[in-house]
């Protein structure tokens, strides 16, 4: 098989010449099949995990007892007609995807036909190889008819008898007209679905901010909503763009360590509290969670001249002021003795730490020389 089309639809490791990955993680959404290296325990499980463009995934019945492994591209039950797709995961495995997306084992699922012959192949190939141009059009007679929609991306059946146009919208939109118009130009079935901006993130792929691939595209199946309250208890700046992802959304690893915020955050003082001290009112500007340190300054608008205090401190501070006294300073000043230096008795460690020399004899003097200056003075002349 040759690779100048993208036949795998998604996958970019397969081994040329073969149909089968050159990994078990090999496509979007991947799964790690980590009961592989163990035998099979009495019949195998019959319902097999298919993949087909980018994020889109179904779950197939083998009825037929084919012995699939992941990577093989394999003929499946569509309507009308049939598709082509890759097995992305079987065995027991599968068990545990139908509950994480909850659907019942009870399910009359679709049959998976055969492998894949080279004519349906080549019919796939040919068929994915409309999908751009198709795009293009249809969103070109979708401004013609002044739709106020986003067609994000066309995806072709294997048999080439129908293409599902993955559409974006906020609002309910009236698309008749635009079926009739796809239906008498491309001469194929129609099927019309609406995704998030989220989910054609994850269908487009891309490079997040960290470096790292699209979380949307390569585990992230539910997703949850992200709002502002998650980045003010990180301490975030409230700036759009960097904490906007590549969909335009809230990025969705502002809820990754959202807990682990909250829980660090539970003994905190009341940070619209102002510290009174016999130098000024001290007011919260900024925390430091995991330290624990919260920064203050005698400047209610601005962050001039910051002090940092400990957190037992601030509460200290704040039961004093609440018993109306007023403290001298926000630290504590802790008089030190020469002898109790550090917690060091001894003074030859204290000068190790303070790296000074041990030496505690005192060093004389070197006298000075006397340089005597002869200056000839003028005689004065009786």
């Amino acid at each position: 098989m040759t690779n100048d089309i993208d036949y795998t639809r998604g996958c970019n490791t397969l081994e040329e010449g073969s149909s089968n990955c050159s990994t078990r993680m090999c496509s979007k959404l991947k799964v790690y099949d980590w009961l592989n290296a163990f035998p099979e325990s009495g019949l195998p499980f019959d319902i097999v995990e298919i993949r087909f463009k980018n994020t889109r995934k179904e779950f197939f019945k083998n009825v037929n007892g084919i012995k699939l492994k992941i990577g093989d591209v394999v003929a499946v039950e569509a309507s009308p007609g049939h598709d082509i797709g890759t097995v992305s995961l079987s065995g027991s495995l599968v068990l545990q995807q139908l509950r994480k997306y909850k659907v019942s084992i009870d399910t009359e699922f679709k049959k998976i036909y055969r492998k894949a012959k080279p004519a349906d192949i080549e019919k796939w190939k040919s068929s994915a190889a409309l999908e751009p141009n198709t795009m293009l059009r249809a969103r070109q007679i979708a401004e013609n008819l002044k739709l106020d929609m986003k067609i994000g991306d066309v995806e072709y059946q294997g048999d080439g008898t129908k293409a599902i146009f993955y559409y974006i919208a906020d609002e309910r939109v009236d698309f008749r007209e635009l079926i009739k118009k796809f239906a008498e130009l491309f001469k194929i079935r129609i099927e019309m679905k609406q995704i998030g901006a989220r989910q054609e993130a994850g269908r487009i792929g891309g490079i997040g901010s960290c470096g790292r691939e699209l979380c949307c595209s390569t585990w992230i199946t539910n997703f949850v909503s992200v709002t502002t309250v998650s980045a003010k208890h990180q301490e975030l700046s409230l700036n759009p763009q960097k904490l906007a992802g590549q969909c335009g959304k809230l990025k969705c690893c502002l809820n990754y360590e959202f807990d682990s915020y909250v829980d660090a955050q539970r003994d905190f003082p009341d940070t619209t509290f102002a510290l009174e001290t016999k130098t000024g009112k001290a007011y919260h500007q900024k925390t430091d969670i995991y330290k624990r340190v919260m920064w203050y300054s005698f400047s209610e608008n601005s962050a001039i001249n910051l002090t940092a205090i400990g957190i037992d401190r601030v509460h200290s501070i704040i039961e004093l002021n609440k018993k109306g006294i007023v403290v001298d300073n926000l630290n504590e000043v802790v008089e030190v003795k020469d002898k109790d230096i550090l917690g060091f008795s001894d003074i030859d460690q204290t000068s190790k730490i303070l790296n000074k020399p041990a030496n505690t004899q005192k060093r004389r003097k070197k006298p000075q020389r006397k340089v005597e200056i002869n200056v000839n003075k003028p005689k004065i002349e009786k």
